[in-house]
């Protein structure tokens, strides 16, 4: 294949240490073999916001199956199970090779898994053994995940074996998040039933939390309750106690879910089905003493660098959000986010915005800007307003959401992050960072992009109410039936010729025109068609009003022209075309009525002492006797 071959991967929550371990392997054998890895994340279950889960499984709908080679999926941490049966629907609709982790429900992927059921019954098999514990409680995941079930299946089997009875209340079904441990303590305490001997959790998370919550109550681990866990983490390992656990080979797992996809793209065969062991490691929380400790000085070396590193990350943090608080516009959001991407390793970050991220509708309802918005999938076309590539911002205006990356990648052995871009439900876009460790091994990333997602949102409200502001200031000066100046916007407008007039030694040119007969119109047709023609009688004016001259509806059958730089023989000009148009408008409209207007024009010069009123008056007056020359029978038609 002379093309790189293609990968993608679907996972949620890539800050944990279990995706962060799984992806190391794949990002191994990606540099190995020279493969491309678009790794689609979402970081969705972790705040307890329906809206904001929506958003963020969004970035699912990205995925161009026909882009890619073969699709690894780490299902298994998604937990939403209706978000889960899409993406499986649409993976095997693509028809591309799959491998799945840990999940044999689907016989026609290549599954990796690791062995959770018999490592779990080994370590509750040693609890209920080693320690004679008679009272054991439980906290697992959720059960829709295989992973989870089989440590629960374990749990029950163990305990059957050795006839020690479980009540269903000493059993918390938690999501595997570190809160379902403080929370499954809290209900254990509160149940009333016996104090457990041991709490066996189904991950590390809920187990460091469980003992924390159990400190809290004042009990100690394993004095007073023993609790293990499962995934032997970073943080398992250097817990005070250090935990009892179970280590997998989650790299390696990850690293054979890629390496089968690239033979199966190079047309080679591949092994069945592949299933890692995993091993108990017994520590001190359950009593016993762990035949290998960690090397103190390496701990404090690592810490201090973990620590180091967080300290950075959080003042970067925190800079980025106080200068982005402070911008209106994109551009400056864009060049803000750009200085502080320099400080994050990344060949190449990108911000992707849909077509429509901006827009504001119309409608009158205070809400109804949101029906505009996008909450599944993406605009056919994209823009790229940052590429922060080489420290050089290379935007792009407009690309396919089918391309996904807005610039190609010109080589293999790249493994791009693709996270969604949102606010609560709504989509505005989705962030690339390729080649970074920044998504997986930084604590901010989430929280990094949370900030720019919101200072985003900000900008596009500030679009909204500017939009806002100008309607609702063009609505207080135009007059909405003939959609020229009302007498608000006449007089806003009108006191600037004045003054300029004034400054330049110019003549002023008003002409005020009443029209005739629109009572007898709404009598005999209508008031319907009595605003249709004021609409066309304002066309008039209008055609009137050329070289800098405005015209407004003054009253409700009353308008004005308004000019500056005028002459006197501009009196006769205007009003000869003026009748001209109004014989044309008839001739067009064909009613059996006729527009007419008594129209009264000065030309005038103006000094301190000139005001607006006296020069309407003035006009109204010179108006007001063509009026009383004129019989009102003529304003209708006779067959």
């Amino acid at each position: 294949m002379d093309r790189p071959i293609e990968i993608a991967v679907i996972v949620a929550g890539i800050d944990e240490e279990y995706q962060n371990a799984v992806l190391d392997g794949i990002k191994k054998c990606a540099k190995r073999y020279r493969a491309n890895i678009s790794c689609f994340c979402s970081f969705s279950g972790v705040l307890s916001s329906r809206k904001f889960d929506v958003g963020e499984y969004n970035i699912f709908n990205l995925i161009n199956y026909e882009k890619f080679d073969g699709m690894i999926l780490l299902t298994n941490t998604i937990s939403d199970a209706i978000v889960k049966e899409k993406i499986i629907s649409k993976v095997k609709s693509s028809g591309l090779p799959v491998a799945v982790l840990d999940c044999d429900d689907y016989p026609e992927f290549y599954n990796i898994s690791i062995d959770n059921y018999k490592a779990m019954r080994s370590l509750v098999d040693h609890i209920l053994e080693e320690h004679r514990v008679t009272l054991v409680n439980f906290i697992s995941g959720p059960l829709a995940n295989p992973e989870a079930s089989a440590r629960l299946n374990a749990f029950y089997d163990s305990m059957d074996a050795h006839s020690v009875p479980v009540d269903n209340d000493r059993v918390y079904l938690g999501e595997f998040r570190a809160a379902d441990g403080k929370k499954g303590v809290d209900q254990f305490i509160s149940s009333g039933m016996p104090r457990p001997q041991a709490i066996i959790c189904a991950n590390d998370a809920m187990a460091l939390a469980a003992i924390e919550e159990l400190n809290n109550f004042g009990y100690n681990v394993p004095d007073d309750v023993i609790v293990t866990g499962f995934d032997n983490t970073y943080n398992a390992q250097h817990h005070v106690p250090s935990l009892t656990t179970v280590s997998r080979p989650l790299e390696e797992a990850g690293y054979k879910a890629c390496e089968v996809l690239i033979k199966k793209a190079n047309g080679k065969k591949y092994d069945e089905d592949t299933v890692f062991e995993a091993v108990p490691v017994f520590n001190e929380s359950c009593g016993c003493k762990s035949e290998s400790r960690n090397n103190a000085d390496e701990f404090k070396a690592s810490s201090y660098k973990l620590l180091n590193k967080c300290r950075r990350d959080i003042s970067l943090l925190n800079r980025m959000t106080t200068e982005l608080a402070e911008k209106d516009e994109l551009d400056d959001n864009l060049r803000t986010v750009a200085c502080f991407i320099r400080d994050i390793k990344c060949d190449r970050f990108c911000i992707c915005l849909c077509s429509n991220w901006d827009e504001v509708s119309s409608g009158n309802s205070a809400n109804s800007t949101q029906n505009n918005f996008q909450t599944k999938g993406y605009t056919t076309k994209m823009s790229a307003p940052l590429i922060f590539d080489n420290g050089t911002n290379i935007p792009v205006k407009e690309f396919p959401s089918s391309d996904m990356h807005p610039v190609p990648l010109n080589n293999g052995g790249n493994i791009s992050f693709f996270m969604p871009l949102h606010f609560r439900e709504y989509c505005l876009g989705y962030y690339i960072f390729v080649n970074s460790d920044f998504p997986t091994k930084s604590l901010i990333c989430h929280s990094l992009m949370l900030n720019i997602s919101n200072s985003i949102e900000n900008i596009r409200k500030l679009i909204h109410m500017n939009d806002m502001i100008k309607e609702l200031d063009r609505l207080y000066v135009i007059d909405p039936l003939c959609n020229i100046y009302n007498r608000n916007g006449f007089i806003r407008e009108a006191d600037k010729m004045v003054k300029k007039c004034l400054d330049t030694n110019q003549k002023l040119l008003i002409a005020f025109i009443d029209m005739d007969g629109l009572k007898l119109i709404n009598d005999n047709f209508g008031h319907k068609e009595g605003d249709f023609a004021l609409q066309q009688f304002a066309n008039v004016i209008s055609e009137c009003c050329r070289g800098g001259r405005i015209c407004a509806r003054f009253g409700g059958d009353e308008f004005i022209i308004f000019g500056e730089n005028a002459y006197d023989e501009d009196i006769e000009a205007l009003e000869s075309v003026f009748h001209v148009q109004l014989k044309k408008m008839n001739r067009l409209i064909n009613k059996p009525y006729e527009l007419d207007a008594s129209i009264g024009t000065i030309v005038t010069e103006v000094d301190a002492d000139t005001t607006l009123f006296n020069l309407i008056t003035r006009a109204d007056e010179i108006m007001y006797e063509e009026k009383k020359r004129k019989r009102t029978s003529r304003y209708l038609r006779h067959d």
